[in-house]
């Protein structure tokens, strides 16, 4: 079986939308760091591991775009990388669609919305502990203390980070 990555690569070439002309070679891989991973290896997320694990690749793949390192597609202009990572959280979303996770895509629309909050104000750990969270909700089911975390979260209240990343710490199964 392919990486989450691979398979995104083949998904936005077999797309024939304008992304496939920024395509790497090949993705590129960090498996120690694969939130895709992470998400398809819960309980909740096992019935359509692979779907999520794509999923969870586009929609990295263009907060990548925004804020960091894009493994898969290679923009050198940042109007066109906010574009193209709109297009990649389109993408996540719309597979979650398809399957009926709209559990996954609360979390990863949380994610998107708490990580521009975070990085419009200068917090990207803040937006590392919301995408902790997601992953850990999208895995085995989001929790109240997920939620309570994301309120201290969009609230900008101290101890977001740390709330978010407890919750996402939680044992399988327990809230």
């Amino acid at each position: 079986m392919s990486s989450p990555l691979a398979r995104l690569h083949d998904a936005v070439r077999a797309s024939g939308t304008p992304l496939v002309a920024t395509l790497r070679t090949s993705a590129g891989e960090h498996p120690e760091h694969d939130r895709a991973l992470a998400a398809g290896a819960g309980e909740r997320a096992m019935a359509h591991r692979d779907d999520v694990e794509v999923a969870v690749a586009a929609v990295d793949e263009g907060y990548q775009l925004h804020y960091g390192s894009p493994r898969v597609l290679d923009v050198d202009d940042d109007d066109l990388a906010l574009l193209a990572g709109d297009r990649m959280y389109a993408l996540g979303l719309a597979q979650l669609a398809a399957i009926g996770d709209m559990t996954a895509i609360a979390e990863l629309a949380d994610v998107i919305s708490i990580g521009a909050q975070a990085h419009a104000s200068g917090d990207p750990g803040l937006a590392d502990a919301a995408w902790e969270a997601a992953i850990a909700a999208i895995a085995d089911g989001p929790s109240p203390r997920t939620l309570a975390a994301k309120q201290l979260a969009r609230a900008s209240r101290p101890g977001a980070a740390q709330a978010l990343r407890a919750a996402a710490r939680r044992p399988s199964g327990h809230t």
